[in-house]
């Protein structure tokens, strides 16, 4: 049964709207933005927003550092246990850290507050960032007997004061 001229030009459009979708994903997952804002809608923000850099990361400080930089990505990037994601490339995708320490703010603090062990801490989405980028940051000013690497609030959070 033979096809109208119609029927050509709806499977043209419809191939012509999967193109370009297919083409948008592509395009998407390309590259991670140079400059990601470290901030969620799912909590209020008591502090300034960090911006987080991330080309300068990975070209600068990987190229200056690369005994501390030797997973790459999974530097930053790890799975439900913690391990590294050593495989990633730039292109891939990867989840928010929101996805899985699921917990808004900070684990609970003061002389009432449960005590809580490492994995507890880490379900709170500000301990498990504080934890991965102070944790990296103390170990490249120790490496090069600097302290250029920022490891309080103000210095990593615009327009915070240190407590």
């Amino acid at each position: 049964m033979a096809m109208g001229k119609r029927s050509w030009i709806a499977v043209a459009v419809i191939v012509g709207i999967a193109v370009l979708f297919a083409a948008g994903s592509i395009v998407a997952a390309g590259k991670a933005p140079d400059t990601i804002k470290m901030q969620n809608k799912a909590f209020e923000h008591k502090k300034g927003i960090v911006e987080f850099s991330h080309t300068k990361h990975m070209a600068e400080y990987a190229k200056k550092a690369p005994d501390l930089y030797k997973n790459a990505c999974g530097e930053c990037h790890h799975d439900d246990k913690g391990k590294p994601l050593s495989a990633l490339k730039e292109v891939d995708p990867v989840k928010g850290c929101i996805e899985c320490h699921k917990k808004p703010g900070e684990a609970p603090k003061g002389k009432d507050a449960p005590k809580l062990d490492k994995k507890a801490k880490m379900e709170y989405f500000v301990e498990a960032l504080h934890e991965n980028c102070r944790g990296c940051h103390k170990a490249y000013n120790k490496e090069f007997k600097t302290k250029a690497a920022p490891t309080t609030c103000a210095k990593c959070h615009q327009g915070a004061k240190d407590e």
